[in-house]
């Protein structure tokens, strides 16, 4: 019976690069490649970048966290929300006076190339290393099928299968490929958890909704005193949820490039306020699978079920209770969301890549028909690089979406803390935003490997969501500082970089 699940996944791998390459067209153009022309509807930049961040971590691992839990975690959605609505109005506006493909440009015309260059480095790092962990993610639910049909495969067997596809249509296509397929693949995971909360409600008894609430499972406040190590206390949620979302899609290149790709400064507004509120209905719908999971297992510790990891709690429900064929779409959804989230990743890499490092490294400037050919080598040689990297996470007993979540923290909040500085200090030159820079990579690195505080008697590591607020913090204090040796520019000078690119 699992025959017609796997046929149905084979014939998604092969028919999303068909699908990808139809939808968009010849690449022209450099700018064709890294924003699709400026030509991409607002709504389907939308629906690109929920499918982006929602990735595999949502559909496998939120339902985990209601499983273990309760559905607190919905309290980083409202942050979110809000620090999208800051993006759109302080950040966004920014990036399309200057014309840009790249969110780092904006550094290099504020400060210099060595500070763009900084970012555009600390980006590509991260991006290998949360997206590793998404695309391990999506090895789970295909090995569990796999192994349903006595074949076993080795993760970085399915994790290479999955880049290759993700790499073929984002080689051939570019960033509109990308966006396109997007909305396809997102409409595939989110009919296939709303057919899941269906089917898992005719399996529970009667009254399994108040048995729940009972039990606390659909608390969504968390006003705990304890904000430093509690993840979802609401402070630390909607607080440390609203500069993520800040960083993430007003300082990450994955995110910024999409909404890059829209006609207009206010259709790109528009795109991310709303991106927010359609995260918020998917929390809210994963959070529900799992709190319904919850109910179906009785509550059963996941080593009891014989699960070798947490995160497998869906997965084995997907395989062994969801009728053939719709278990096949469902897991085709998850590999789905990977996919959305590599190939954008894959996108945004090369575009990085190519505007902040490579054309300033160049003795001349390189034509476009080089620039279109350097990203698309670029595309391949990223591709491989993430094979490596997801390799590396082929355990955890963490959530694996908490896992991506804290290493995203880890650099966000010194990208983010380094367009504040640009803004909000005009003193400040190229040589105090790099050293605010690393200052702040430093000190989250203190915070992330060594500090722990002691609540109730046991010892906690800072709670992740503060990971941004620190980093901006310590990048406006130290460069503040350091930008008090020099004078106050005058009423004409608001671009200091031009002084600065020697530095």
């Amino acid at each position: 019976m699992r025959a017609l699940d796997l046929a149905i996944i084979a014939i998604f791998l092969v028919g999303t690069p068909l699908l990808g390459i139809a939808l968009s067209g010849k690449q022209r153009s450099s700018t064709d490649y890294f924003v699709g022309g400026r030509q991409v509807p607002w709504w389907a930049v939308t629906f690109s970048v929920v499918a982006t961040e929602t990735s595999t971590l949502t559909v496998i691992s939120v339902p985990t966290v209601a499983y273990l839990g309760d559905v607190t975690y919905l309290q980083l959605a409202i942050g979110y929300l809000i620090g999208r609505v800051i993006v759109a109005f302080v950040l966004l506006p920014r990036y399309y006076a200057g014309e840009m493909v790249s969110a780092y440009g904006f550094l290099g015309k504020r400060f210099g190339n060595g500070m763009q260059g900084t970012a555009s480095v600390t980006f590509l790092i991260t991006r290998l290393l949360a997206d590793g962990v998404r695309l391990f993610a999506t090895a789970i639910p295909v090995k569990m099928v796999l192994a349903a049909l006595g074949i076993d495969v080795s993760y970085w067997v399915i994790i290479a299968a999955i880049a290759v596809v993700a790499v073929l249509y984002t080689y051939l296509g570019g960033i509109r490929a990308v966006i396109w397929v997007d909305v396809v693949q997102m409409s595939i995971y989110v009919l296939g958890a709303v057919a899941a909360v269906f089917i898992l409600a005719g399996k529970l008894p009667d009254g399994w909704f108040s048995s729940l609430a009972d039990e606390g499972k659909f608390q969504l406040f968390d006003f705990s005193s304890n904000i430093i190590t509690s993840q979802y206390a609401f402070l630390t949620a909607v607080v440390g949820g609203a500069l993520f979302a800040m960083a993430s899609h007003g300082a990450d290149q994955l995110m910024v490039q999409r909404l890059l790709a829209c006609r207009t400064v206010r259709d790109s507004q528009k795109a991310v306020i709303a991106s927010g509120v359609v995260v918020f209905v998917q929390f809210a719908l994963f959070l529900l699978v799992g709190a319904m999971l919850f109910a179906f297992y009785d509550g059963a510790d996941p080593s009891a079920l014989g699960l070798a990891s947490n995160d497998e709690l869906f997965p084995k429900f997907i395989v062994e209770q969801l009728p053939t064929g719709l278990s096949g779409l469902l897991i085709a959804g998850i590999v789905a969301a990977a996919m959305s989230t590599i190939s954008s990743s894959l996108n945004s890499l090369s575009t990085s890549t190519i505007s902040d490092i490579y054309r300033h490294v160049a003795k001349r400037e390189p034509s476009d028909a080089t620039i279109l050919k350097r990203a698309k080598l670029w595309t391949l040689i990223w591709g491989v690089v993430f094979v490596l990297f997801a390799s590396m996470f082929t355990s955890t007993d963490q959530p694996v979406v908490e896992v991506g979540l804290s290493i995203a923290s880890y650099t966000y909040g010194a990208l983010l803390g380094a367009f504040a500085l640009g803004i909000l200090v005009r003193r400040a030159r190229q040589a105090d935003a790099i050293v605010a820079f690393v200052s702040t990579v430093v000190v989250a690195a203190v915070f992330v490997l060594g500090v722990e505080f002691t609540v109730d008697g046991e010892a906690a590591s800072l709670a992740f969501p503060w990971y941004v607020p620190l980093g901006v913090l310590v990048t406006l204090v130290v460069g503040g500082l350091l930008s008090l040796r020099h004078p106050t520019p005058g009423s004409g000078e608001t671009e200091p970089a031009r002084e600065q690119e020697s530095v």
